[in-house]
């Protein structure tokens, strides 16, 4: 009629997580019980993640100790009780073992008692009974007010007291045991015919057994009537049940009619019993044919006469749904006064707050760690978190590493400073080159502009207007057209400007040489040569970026790892190769264009385009030269402004140095755009 002790473990480990308590020390007598309860209940703490603080064994009842290991318990118990860490400690055994306990405690040398600072919560397991102690045994109890202490279940039975109520001393025949309790209870006696006493000790029969103080007289039914009740009920229903399965074998004894009735014979109908008792509860035996009960969580208040009050705080019901199996009201508990009704904690090391990770001391028990920060980049949600994790990768931690919070969304806007002055610089500088454009063609029967080529100049002009242009496809959110177009476009359309530039300069260089009597080179100035040198190299270029949309063309891509709080929305170019090829095909274009350009520079001519060509291409080398390790170590929207910012000054170079002069001839010195400065000769 005893619940499996399995449970009371269960109850043990559930009543120590709920408060948070995982360093406790263990006390259990010194006998094969207390052996097998340590060896069942540390595997179940070490599970649990709670350490045993240390480990006394306490004698059995009626073991003599000598005087020297009585001394050594006392020793020890002394530093157990003033270990500060170990708040809380848990025995097992009778109920003698609380005897030895306290007696060690009162011989100790320890200021423990008188300390305010000290104090302990003891766990007490079913088998420990307070009620078989009396007042001369429990001097030294206080020490256990507060504790918890668990019980045989029991539940409230209303015809328990009232039959307690109407008990007399002889009221059941044959109970010797009533009479002998009724005096020890009311300290009197009943008379006695041989030996005749007093009046005023002679119990009267009337005496009321709720009149008798608590620790004397229980009017509750305790754990231990309720399972007497409970087997008397469940053997009549045995009984029962054996009586309605197959007729019984009688036998007659002097004329009584007596069943034939061995012990065994009611084994198997026991096991299948299952009744509602009187209380209101089902009671029932599993497979093992052992009860299925619970336990109850007592809180146990040692009054200043010492004599005690429990008071159900909990109950441990095995039959519950799975994290409902304790059940625990912290607002009953009272702990001890030194704990001045706080909580009391009961660890070996203080709890690493979230963002920190539980990092072992050596040497030690798991309980005992330290508390390290996480490493950057992770974090910790909860408190005593062995390890740290990573955030998604659409998220950061936050500065004390205890969430992630979502990474915010990047890139290049209009509506932003930078994307802001980098639209405006292209736009006014597409209008320049438009006003340009215009009085090119205002003034295109001019010297100035009919020299070098007037239609490679136009060509030229217009590259450059959409090189400017080409520059806001960079701004705003990527898509899929525009990272289609970015790359490829800009390629294109500066491979066009580049391959005009060249064309002007060989221009240059052959009509120098054709000047020369007796000229071989005559037959190849005209528009038909530099107008093949600019479809030729740009249609190479227009054949790279051709391979490069067919097979891998770019793409709207987020970067996620670049930057910790932001997202990058860019463009992923697809084939880091076919990028590179492009780049490096304009870069080989302006390499041979800065070289012809700078070998004609100081052929005698008024109108030689080749000194400011020379310089246009040494911007632009400069400023491409100086843009691969400039785009490859910069992240986010700032490796857009870096291309933005690249194509605007390259372009601006070449506008700048190529036609700024000529337009400052057309406009404000046109007496120097005149034929016959144009074949004149420097001195």
């Amino acid at each position: 009629m005893v619940p499996n002790e399995a449970h009371q473990y269960t109850g043990i480990i559930g009543l120590l997580k709920h408060f948070g308590w995982t360093w406790v020390g263990l006390f259990a007598v010194d006998d094969d019980a207390g052996q097998h309860f340590l060896q069942s209940v540390e595997p179940l703490l070490s599970q649990n993640k709670i350490c045993s603080a240390f480990t006394h064994r306490i004698p059995k009842q009626g073991l003599l100790v000598l005087v020297h290991e009585f001394n050594d318990m006392a020793s020890k118990m002394d530093q157990t009780l003033m270990d500060r860490k170990a708040r809380v400690c848990l025995i097992y055994g009778e109920t003698m073992t609380l005897l030895w306990l306290s007696t060690l405690v009162s011989l100790a040398n320890t200021d423990y008692l008188e300390n305010p600072s000290s104090g302990k919560v003891w766990i007490m397991t079913a088998q420990i009974d307070f009620s078989v102690t009396d007042t001369t045994t429990r001097i030294h109890f206080q020490i256990f007010h507060g504790s918890i202490s668990l019980a045989i279940h029991s539940n409230i039975h209303l015809g328990f007291q009232t039959y307690l109520q109407n008990l007399k001393p002889n009221c059941t025949l044959g109970n010797g045991f009533c009479q002998v309790f009724w005096e020890h209870a009311f300290d009197c006696s009943f008379l006695n015919p041989i030996f005749p006493m007093k009046d005023d000790g002679t119990c009267t029969g009337e005496e009321k057994l709720e009149s008798l103080p608590g620790h004397i007289f229980e009017m509750d039914m305790t754990g231990h009537s309720y399972s007497i009740y409970n087997a008397v009920y469940a053997m009549v229903h045995a009984l029962h049940a054996m009586e309605s399965s197959r007729p019984i074998q009688r036998t007659r004894v002097q004329g009584e009619t007596h069943e034939v009735l061995q012990p065994w014979q009611l084994h198997p109908f026991l096991q299948g019993i299952s009744f509602n008792n009187s209380a209101g509860e089902t009671v029932s035996f599993n497979d093992n044919w052992e009860l299925v009960a619970g336990f109850d969580i007592m809180n146990v208040l040692i009054l200043p006469n010492t004599s005690f009050l429990r008071v159900k705080v909990g109950q441990v019901d095995p039959n519950a749904l799975e994290g409902e199996k304790i059940t625990i009201h912290e607002d009953l508990i009272v702990w001890h006064q030194k704990f001045k009704q706080v909580l009391p904690l009961s660890v070996c090391s203080d709890s690493c707050e979230p963002g920190y990770l539980k990092k072992k001391q050596e040497r030690e028990k798991f309980c005992c760690y330290d508390c390290d920060l996480c490493a950057e980049g992770m974090i910790s949600t909860q408190k005593d978190m062995d390890d740290c994790s990573q955030c998604p990768e659409d998220q950061y931690p936050t500065k004390n590493q205890d969430r992630c919070i979502p990474k915010v969304i990047t890139f290049l806007s209009y509506e932003e400073p930078l994307g802001m002055s980098l639209a405006s610089v292209a736009v006014s500088f597409s209008l320049i080159t438009f006003l340009m454009f215009g009085t090119f063609i205002k003034h295109k029967g001019t010297p100035i502009v009919k020299a070098n080529n007037r239609d490679i100049t136009y060509i030229l002009l217009i590259s450059l207007l959409l090189c400017f242009l080409c520059s806001l496809l960079f701004l705003g959110p990527p898509g899929t057209m525009t990272c289609f177009l970015r790359h490829s476009a800009f390629g294109i359309i500066f491979s066009v400007a580049v391959s005009s530039v060249l064309a002007k300069t060989i221009t240059v260089v052959l009509a120098f040489m054709a000047t020369k009597p007796g000229s071989s080179m005559r037959k190849w100035v005209g528009k038909k040569l530099s107008n093949s040198i600019v479809v030729f190299c740009s249609l190479i270029q227009t054949g790279i970026c051709a391979v490069w949309l067919a097979t891998s063309p770019p793409f709207p891509d987020f970067d996620m790892q670049s930057l910790t709080k932001q997202i990058i929305v860019k463009c992923n170019e697809g084939s880091d190769v076919m990028f590179y090829l492009v780049l490096g095909y304009l870069g080989l274009l302006s390499i041979i264009s800065f070289s012809v350009a700078f070998l004609a520079r100081k052929l005698p001519d008024s109108f030689n385009e080749a000194k400011f060509i020379t310089f246009s291409m040494l911007m632009f080398c400069s400023v491409w030269l100086s843009f691969v390790p400039t785009y490859l170590s910069t992240k986010g929207k700032y490796m857009v402004a870096v291309e933005i910012f690249s194509i605007l000054v390259s372009s601006a170079g070449l506008l700048g140095c190529i036609f700024l002069p000529k337009c400052y001839i057309i406009v404000l010195k046109p007496g120097l755009n005149s034929k016959e400065q144009l074949i004149r000769r420097k001195t």
